[in-house]
């Protein structure tokens, strides 16, 4: 009998492959080893019996049948479970990646394939300067996405070749932390806030850094549109169907780039993921406001995100003439230190008035005074068998809920009815040209929503009554510091809609392509002529803007569709005979009926007690406040990225400025991860 020390003492061969780019250099190598040889021990052997002098420091053992890294070091190999039949690979922890970033832009870095892919996107984005990375995440394009694009390049004759900015030289592909880049951690601004272009002083400053001054100007400023015949070429989704194939390819944040079969000089795409834009601030984020600009601008171009023709026509504008003409005009590009100067003054000025306490009264009259709004609105009531009933009430809007009377006589009685707004979708019913002014509120009840509309006279009544309902849905007051910006957001908005639905009589000397600016569906109505007689109009009323503050009137109006920030996925819902859409938002859930697009019932994450994945049949099971459980499966792609877009959404919703920009990684892998 043997003992249990001439067991252990046994040996046995394991091959070895190293990932070796040299030519003539014997790439397999067979050691003897015993179980309780730790992986740092073996890489010593291995690095000894190979004999070539080079930093190894970067390499790690990549386990191809189990498709793992072995980066516990301290760990043996009976511990980690490998035998004489594994396959192990001895390869650098950082490769090349291709990512085309939101302006169609692709990028080549090194980045780590064996970090959880939340910490690789944190890293890639302190090399390209965009702020709050946990935003942003990566995406494989689906194959479906790619097929158009394949059957043109068939037919194409002259060979396209990629423009490819090269940030291979970047302090991550040594395994290092990250340089900064142009990203200053004390909150310096380095960018010159008008233009967006940056300081000269901060490029002498990190000139080790893989962003020279125009390499950031590639990503900070927009360039020209491509052309109509590009954009037909690009793939654009037709129905819901079409739009839930955009995000199946989300990778997952708690698992490796290698782990999910991504290979060296692969191409993925940067993208938003989540669409909650925390402290977007011009002077720090020149490259993220330009990147989520033109994410925005590309949904519109490609139909990925549904807008009126009056909305379109302002999206145009801004892209036209703000956009493209200020990135290409010297004066943008020219860094002013005046604007610094006069914020300065701005602030002390500021600071003078506040010491002298001169709004003193004004802060206590807004303090005493309890806001509400009392006006005739209509109502309407839709009927399924009968025309819609429009009557015209008495409203009053107190705190965050909506009363209505018969008249203004009988408002100190009971009302007709009262309607809770905290929680309800508010959606905009608004036709400028036609003189229509009209909210639509979708207010949950337990069997479904509850669906009213109210109709307003003209636009300050609407500005007024909107921003309370929009605020109030989020369960904040009229007392709150936000609401009367957001009435102003809502009269400018409408402004531009109104200047967009008026013609101009001579478009003839102005030199553009209004097609390169609008989506197919407008280029195939109207012809070049129309076009840019209207997005002149459009533009009469934002040809005062920044660049800065034109893109970021372009975002925010992208906010305010309907639609904006949904992901979609075709779903099958428990005891469900049909497929249904289900629209993930940044404080909801949205049950869409696949045929019609109507929405049918809307769950709200602040209403949400617990969400759990069953792994084994991938079913996502949601409990909400009144004993209200749903349970689908995800038919269009893994039920692990519904899961994950849950969980970073309430993850995205702890974030605050006192946190000093650090984030709790191991809270955000506790509520995506899952156990499976």
């Amino acid at each position: 009998m043997s003992s249990s020390s001439d067991y252990g003492s046994h040996t046995w061969g394991l091959l070895l492959t190293v990932d070796q780019q040299r030519e003539n250099v014997q790439k397999e190598f067979l050691l003897q080893v015993t179980g309780d040889l730790h992986i740092g021990g073996l890489m010593l052997k291995l690095v000894e019996k190979m004999n070539i002098s080079q930093d190894w420091s970067d390499y790690a053992f990549w386990w191809e049948q189990k498709k793992c890294w072995l980066l516990k070091t301290h760990w043996t190999l009976d511990k980690c479970g490998v035998q004489a039949d594994a396959k192990l690979l001895f390869t650098p922890q950082h490769k090349m990646l291709r990512l085309r970033l939101p302006n169609m832009k692709t990028v080549r870095l090194k980045v780590s394939f064996s970090t959880m892919v939340f910490r690789a996107v944190s890293d890639i984005c302190k090399i390209l300067n965009i702020r709050r990375s946990e935003e942003l995440s990566l995406l494989k394009q689906s194959g479906d996405t790619l097929k158009k694009k394949k059957k043109k390049d068939k037919n194409s004759k002259e060979p396209v070749t990629e423009d490819i900015l090269n940030l291979c030289d970047s302090p991550v592909s040594s395994g290092l932390a990250a340089n900064p880049g142009l990203y200053s951690k004390t909150m310096t601004p380095i960018y010159d806030p008008v233009s967006g272009s940056p300081a000269s002083s901060t490029i002498t400053w990190f000139s080790d850094s893989p962003l020279t001054e125009q390499n950031c100007n590639v990503l900070a400023l927009s360039y020209p549109n491509c052309s109509p015949e590009m954009l037909a070429e690009m793939y654009q989704p037709r129905t819901l169907a079409d739009k839930a194939k955009l995000n199946a390819g989300w990778l997952d944040s708690s698992r490796s780039l290698m782990e999910q079969g991504i290979l060296e000089d692969d191409q993925l795409l940067l993208r938003f993921k989540y669409y909650t834009f925390f402290d977007l601030n011009p002077k720090y984020d020149a490259v993220r406001i330009n990147q989520l600009y033109e994410q925005a601008r590309w949904a519109i171009l490609l139909e990925e995100i549904d807008c009126t023709e009056e909305e379109m026509l302002i999206f145009a504008a801004i892209q036209a003439y703000h956009v493209s003409k200020l990135s290409l005009s010297s004066e943008a590009q020219d860094s002013t230190c005046e604007s610094e100067v006069d914020e300065v003054e701005a602030a002390l000025s500021n600071l003078e008035v506040t010491l002298e306490g001169g709004s003193t009264s004004n802060i206590l009259e807004d303090i005493t005074d309890i806001p509400k709004l009392a006006d005739n609105l209509r109502l309407v009531r839709p009927k399924k068998l009968s025309l819609k009933a429009i009557k015209s009430y008495w409203f009053i809007f107190r705190d965050t809920s909506i009363s209505y009377f018969k008249n203004k006589e009988s408002a100190q009685g009971e009302p007709i009815e009262k309607l809770n707004l905290k929680g309800c979708e508010v959606v905009p019913d608004v036709n400028v040209a036609a003189k229509k002014f009209g909210i639509k509120l979708l207010i949950p009840v337990a069997d479904g929503m509850n669906e009213v509309y109210l109709r307003c006279d003209n636009e300050d009544q609407y500005a007024r009554w909107m921003a309370a309902c929009v605020l109030a849905s989020k369960g904040r007051t009229m007392a709150d510091s936000s609401y009367q910006p957001e009435v102003q957001k809502i009269l400018s908005f409408l402004q531009m809609k109104n200047m967009s639905s008026q013609a101009t009589s001579d478009p003839e000397s102005v030199d553009m392509k209004p097609e390169c600016f609008v989506s197919l569906r407008y280029t195939k109505k109207y012809k070049s002529k129309q076009l840019t007689a209207r997005i002149l109009e459009a533009h009469q009323n934002i040809s005062q803007m920044s660049l800065v503050e034109a893109k970021l009137r372009f975002i925010q109006a992208w906010q305010s569709l309907p639609e904006f920030g949904l992901s979609y996925y075709i779903v099958r819902f428990k005891g469900s005979k049909k497929d249904d859409v289900l629209g993930v938002s940044y404080n909801r859930l949205i049950r869409i009926d696949m045929a019609t697009g109507d929405p049918i019932t809307t769950w709200r994450f602040s209403n949400m007690k617990q969400w759990n994945v069953n792994w084994e049949i991938r079913q996502v099971a949601i409990e909400f406040d009144q004993n209200v459980s749903i349970a689908f499966t995800c038919l269009s792609a893994d039920c692990k990225i519904i899961h994950e877009y849950i969980g970073g959404y309430i993850f995205l919703s702890t974030r605050s400025k006192d946190q000093n920009e650090t984030l709790d990684e191991e809270l955000f892998h506790k509520l995506t991860g899952g156990q499976e």
